[in-house]
């Protein structure tokens, strides 16, 4: 009989930042292919037929790709997706089509695939590359242009996505740069030490959060460990305890202190700002401080000054205002003799969701990134001037806007809503209609007499009568169900006729909205969804998306733009093969996503422009968390769980069939149960179902077996 193995090696916790089974690929594929050889808006898709002759210029507009997307993704003459990974300086030949990347992921193994189920998240380790160093050296040219006497060193915090190969990837680009990491909580302290080992000795492991003894030891320990440590405090006790562990330890520690601005970001990511701040110290408050490093002799210690606006900032003018105030804090620091280098003005540079480049939504911002870094510039040269202080190092802790963009998560429309048809258009309507009590006939005459007419606004007002009317009957047990729908048929005609009719379709796909999209459900945050292939037709319908959960809130129905629905397609064949794609949301989703009705996170792969034309590397790929990873997250034993129920297979057929018969059904049964236990809990489409099973070619912990790839596709 077989035996479920067991799946992972330690328990696996909700959410799925750290996947089981993570598998580097040694040898990377290289895939390539031949270049592919007045517009709407989405808002605008009801309002006015489209035009007869589509094109993929046509689908980039009415998506707003080149508003969101640019300057890593658009839209190519094959109608599909490109990503454009070094962005501006992407030569035509290194694009890459994001549909061949997501075939060569889901197809089974036997086709030249990697057998992976979607959904999918496509990491783009060279897009991560190119913001890092958009960022560097949009500061680093504000500073030459402003005559800035000192330098720019970022760091990234890891709470954004605390995905082990992310991080390792931002200390790599960013060593040249002596960029370093921000944690605000013990375990990702010690994710920020470790990979910062291979990083610039230079660059800054920022502390911030809430702390206790245990933690300011650890910080204390990197610091022994010729770290650029700094503890920022962020309440006033705080400082007694840095105080008394440093002794103890024998460690001098540097110190921060993050400081309660006035200027406050009045949008939803502007909570955390102003006077009534969560985290953050008062003027006095700072001052006190001030006064207990001085009586105890560190004053020279207090070195750093955070603060944060809030994230998602919607001006440079809001910006300004918060970098001059903190600078001015700074100043006074300077002057009360503590030994202050630098100045970290936090997060909060935003990025732009919906392609509109403006400053009154929080899902966009009026400016970019050379505007956001000279704004910064400027505003703490003015105030170090005027007060004739040395200029300090600049920090942000830009996490948003680094690694937005660098992953794509792609899924699949297993279904969709069958377009509204007239089922009794075939049966004398006629005879139900008149078969309504009088009241409710006496509406439907109005009602015809009303379309003759011409009066749309009379239609409505006795439609909705009528159909009100009906429903109640029906309920009282009064109207049959022929009747009911035949009154349905009768004001769906008419709404078709006067024009007001606007079907919207739903299409059912393979996703679940609380894992991989937490903040729409959570606090209405949109992020640009759209197909990425097909893009060279022109979508027939308009749709809203519902996830695989039982929940109602389990449904996309806001899009960018205002929209309540989305421009799609026809779903082609029995249903399937066509994918979405949920662009810029790259920072925080992963690792908020939980464990809602036990579906775990999508597979991954990681993709690297490769040479030769549209080339590229999958370098690693790791399928999404089993049914017996999920089940152990929250507690359950899968390998008692398989054996209960192969158990309970053996006592049911003990007395049904011969010996022979019955041991070939009992181990075929056994099978059954194991490959559902080391299934992905999401639907198995049609590549999805040649995928990798439980006993045929999955490594320990469902990891995809190393192997070397050799093949292209042309």
């Amino acid at each position: 009989m077989p035996a479920l193995a067991c799946c992972v090696d330690a328990a696996v916790l909700p959410g799925y930042a750290a996947v089981a089974g993570d598998s580097s690929l040694p040898a990377p594929e290289i895939f390539s292919g031949a270049p592919p050889a007045t517009n709407p808006s989405l808002v605008e898709l009801s309002a006015s037929p489209l035009p007869s002759h589509w094109s993929p210029n046509l689908s980039a507009s009415l998506y707003k790709v080149n508003g969101w997307g640019a300057p890593y993704f658009s839209v190519n003459a094959a109608g599909n997706i490109s990503i454009r990974p070094h962005g501006a300086d992407t030569l035509p030949h290194q694009e890459i089509d994001l549909m061949k990347v997501v075939k060569k992921a889901s197809d089974p193994k036997t086709e030249n695939g990697l057998g992976l189920r979607l959904p999918l998240i496509v990491r783009l380790p060279d897009v991560l590359r190119s913001r890092l160093h958009s960022l560097q050296s949009a500061f680093d040219c504000a500073i030459r242009s402003h005559g800035y006497d000192s330098h720019y060193q970022g760091v990234y915090p890891v709470k954004c996505n605390q995905d082990r190969f992310i991080v390792e990837d931002i200390v790599n680009f960013g060593r040249p740069f002596r960029f370093g990491l921000e944690a605000g909580s013990k375990p990702e302290l010690l994710l920020a030490m470790s990979c910062l080992l291979k990083g610039s000795p230079e660059a800054f492991l920022i502390c911030n959060g809430y702390k206790d003894a245990e933690y300011i030891s650890l910080a204390l320990m990197a610091r022994k460990m010729d770290m650029n440590t700094v503890i920022v405090l962020e309440q006033e006790e705080e400082v007694d305890l840095v105080m008394e562990i440093s002794r103890k330890v024998g460690v001098r520690p540097i110190i921060g202190m993050r400081a309660k601005l006035r200027t406050k970001h009045s949008g939803h990511f502007g909570s955390t700002s102003g006077e009534k701040g969560k985290f953050g110290l008062t003027t006095m408050q700072i001052l006190s401080v001030a006064r207990k490093l001085q009586r105890e002799g560190m004053l020279d210690c207090l070195q750093l000054l955070h603060f944060h606006i809030g994230s998602q900032i919607p001006s440079t003018s809001l910006l300004a205002d918060g970098v001059g105030e903190a600078a001015q804090i700074y100043c006074e620091l300077v002057r009360l003799g503590a030994g202050m280098k630098v100045i970290d003005i936090g997060g909060g540079l935003g990025i732009d969701y919906d392609g509109t480049r403006s400053s009154d939504s929080d899902m966009s911002v009026g400016y970019g990134l050379e505007e956001y870094a000279s704004a910064v510039v400027q505003a703490v040269r003015n105030a170090c001037d005027r007060k004739f202080v040395r200029h300090p190092v600049l920090c942000s802790e830009s996490g948003r806007a680094l690694v937005s963009h660098q992953s794509v998560l792609v899924f699949e429309a297993v279904s969709s809503s069958a377009p509204e048809r007239s089922p009794l258009l075939d049966v004398n309507i006629g005879y139900y209609m008149d078969g309504l009590p009088d009241e409710a006939r006496a509406d439907y005459r109005n009602l015809m007499a009303s379309a003759v007419r011409g009066e749309c606004d009379t239609c409505l007002h006795y439609a909705e009568q009528l159909k009100r009317r009906c429903v109640e009957q029906f309920k009282d047990g009064t109207l049959g169900l022929e009747n009911l729908a035949a009154v349905d048929v009768v004001c769906q005609l008419v709404s078709k006729a006067i024009g007001a009719y606007d079907p919207v379709r739903t299409y059912h796909v393979n996703l679940s909205l609380f894992t991989s999209i937490p903040d729409f459900w959570a606090i209405g945050q949109m992020f640009p969804i759209m197909p990425i292939h097909r893009l060279d037709q022109p979508p027939a319908v308009k749709g809203v998306l519902s996830d695989l959960t039982c929940d109602s809130d389990g449904k996309v129905d806001k899009f960018i733009g205002g929209a309540g629905s989305l421009p799609l397609h026809e779903m082609e064949g029995s249903g399937g093969g066509y994918y979405l794609g949920m662009f810029l949301g790259g920072a925080y989703q992963e690792a908020l996503g939980g464990m809602h009705n036990l579906f775990g996170g999508p597979s991954v792969v990681r993709v690297l422009q490769s040479e030769g034309p549209h080339s590229f590397a999958v370098t690693r790929a790791v399928p999404g968390l089993s049914c017996a990873d999920v089940l152990r997250a929250m507690q359950h034993e899968p390998e008692l769980m398989f054996e209960a129920l192969k158990c309970r297979v053996e006592e049911s057929e003990g007395e049904r069939r011969e010996a022979e018969e019955e041991e070939e059904e009992e181990h075929a049964l056994a099978n059954a149960l194991a490959r559902a236990f080391h299934s992905m809990p999401y639907l198995s489409g049609a590549a999805a179902a040649c995928a990798t099973s439980f006993y045929g070619g999955v490594g320990e912990n469902g990891a995809v077996g190393e192997e070397e790839w050799t093949y292209c596709c042309a």
